[in-house]
């Protein structure tokens, strides 16, 4: 009876686990499939391309296709035009919960509206904002470095990884206490090896919990300029991501690959910017059931969701009456771009809307020389009626407009720290009044910044020369007034920390959209004329080789 009972349950047992693998064959077999459609640097550009209500479309496309669809977005959403700086982000995170965000991680510009706004907002937002390398200084991570999501039967982990660049290309002082101290961290410094630590660890954690696929949603860029913070930079230095989901730099990739530190490929896409492309990472099963990734750009606006179109229309009426305000008018087309080839140009070379900021700040302050960082200067005016909206949209930080006394050494210095990237672009690069200057291309940058990317000291040779304030050459031990706004002059924005402490003449008296108004309507009787006409300036700005 023993051996007789013993052999039942046996075979039971081999019954039971052969239902066991079964099941799980089963479930493998039954993947449903997945797309992650992805967004970066959307910048209010709620109707742009695509926008708001055509992404809502491609999800319910998708969804009617059949797959499993979760949608995120890679940062810098909430700021870039009249919507955001209206009401500091808050209309852009209501549009982003009614079209159904899953998953988001913070840009640089998130912090724009100062870190207050940005936990109310966080707040606000049905969705997490993730981030595995913004941290307080003893190294804890303020948000939840990933989140795991159960899709089509795969655990997906996301993982956010945030540009340390954040401190200048935000404004530092929102991440510092009443002493300027910094309180806040994004894992910079050691040439990247900390923020590739930071995300490795939240890699390593998300694994450990059981994720299959790892993505890293990133706000890190590709440029140049960001090395040793780059997308790729982060993939060569790191094991376990499966694709990185980028933004920051504006890029345009499909689906690179490259190779992570155990030489396995890593895919690599960003859509751009201001919803001029949709992105779509497919994950299905492979011939062995393994999962299979693929990423893809669509450009093509496949119809408007009438739901999220309705619910933007609502939004919109809530601000648009003021938007339409004509404020003056302009005889010439004022632009950011080379008319040659279309491409932005005020972060590299002279505008003559960046003249026209520039001499707004100069006039209406009363000062001898002006600055404008070119990030600042973020819309092109055609000619014709000027509206309330258009200006917001040139000027939409809501800097406000200061006066200083500086030395002439300080503006050199300022001038050096702004023209150190070329020829890639530049937030910082300087859009001037009251002073001319020469770059010499031809002369490696020898400026040295912190690990927060703020001036150190310029090392060796400079590459801006024959410097004039008011047609006479600056001297380096005088004295003068200086006009801009206090992300600048007060908080060390675009790393420009030079001004920091000097003598504040003006402190925050208009804000920036009010003192270009001003100025149209004041000095130039409302109508921006032929002295503006050139698109390339009035020669303020020489680039030599």
């Amino acid at each position: 009876m023993l051996k007789k009972l013993l052999a039942v349950l046996l075979v039971v047992s081999m019954l039971m686990t052969g239902l066991a693998f079964a099941q799980e064959a089963e479930t493998v077999v039954e993947h449903q499939p997945v797309v992650v459609l992805y967004t970066n640097d959307v910048h209010c550009g709620i109707e742009d391309a695509i926008g708001y209500a055509g992404l809502a479309a491609y999800e319910k496309a998708y969804e009617k296709l059949g797959y499993e669809v979760i949608l995120v977005d890679n940062g810098d959403a909430i700021q870039g035009g009249p919507i955001g700086t209206l009401s500091k982000g808050e209309y852009i995170i209501d549009i982003m919960n009614a079209v159904g965000y899953d998953v988001a991680t913070i840009g640089n510009h998130e912090f724009d509206y100062g870190m207050d706004v940005f936990m109310s907002l966080r707040e606000k937002a049905e969705f997490p904002y993730i981030s595995a390398n913004f941290c307080d200084l003893e190294g804890n991570t303020i948000l939840d470095p990933y989140v795991i999501k159960e899709l089509g039967g795969w655990k997906v982990a996301f993982v956010g990884a945030s540009t340390p660049e954040t401190f200048t290309k935000s404004t530092p002082t929102f991440f510092q206490d009443a002493e300027g101290n910094y309180i806040y961290s994004f894992c910079q410094g050691e040439d990247g090896a900390n923020l590739y630590a930071a995300v490795q660890k939240a890699v390593d954690a998300a694994r450990a919990e059981g994720a299959e696929i790892v993505v890293v949603m990133s706000h890190l860029g590709t440029d140049g300029s960001s090395v040793p913070y780059t997308s790729s930079d982060l993939i060569v230095n790191t094991t376990g991501i499966d694709a990185v989901l980028d933004g920051h730099s504006h890029s345009v990739w499909e689906m690179e690959l490259v190779q992570n530190a155990a030489g396995e490929d890593v895919i690599l896409s960003s859509t751009g910017t201001k919803l001029n492309n949709v992105g779509s990472l497919v994950i299905e099963a492979g011939e062995d059931q393994t999962p299979v990734l693929t990423t893809a750009l669509h450009s093509e606006s496949l119809f408007q969701d009438e739901e999220a179109e309705a619910y933007i229309a609502t939004v919109k009426a809530q601000y648009e009456e003021t938007l339409n305000q004509v404020v003056a008018t302009t005889a010439v087309d004022l632009t950011t771009k080379d008319p040659a080839t279309g491409e932005r140009a005020v972060r590299t070379a002279e505008t003559n809307l960046g003249d026209l900021c520039a001499d707004a700040y100069r006039v209406v302050l009363g000062a001898d020389v002006a600055f404008v960082n070119g990030g600042g200067v973020r819309a092109d005016i055609p000619a014709g009626d000027i509206t309330y909206g258009q200006i917001l949209s040139v000027h939409p930080f809501g800097n406000m407009a200061c006066l200083m006394e500086v030395t002439g050494q300080q503006i050199l210095d300022a001038l050096e720290m702004s023209s150190r990237a070329l020829p890639d672009e530049c937030g910082g690069f300087l859009q001037v009044s009251g002073l001319s200057y020469e770059i010499n291309a031809g002369v490696e940058s020898s400026v040295v910044v912190d690990d927060a990317g703020s001036f150190v000291e310029v090392a060796g040779e400079r590459r801006v020369q024959n410097v004039l304030v008011a047609g006479e050459p600056i001297d380096p031990e005088a004295t003068y007034t200086l006009a801009s706004h206090n992300y600048m002059l007060k908080s060390g924005g675009d790393g420009l920390n030079m001004f920091q402490g000097d003598t504040l003449l003006q402190d925050e008296v208009l804000i920036d959209n009010q003192v270009l108004i001003n100025y149209i309507v004041d000095t130039l009787g409302g109508v921006v004329g032929e002295e503006y006409a050139d698109p390339y300036g009035q020669g303020r700005i020489t680039i030599v080789e």
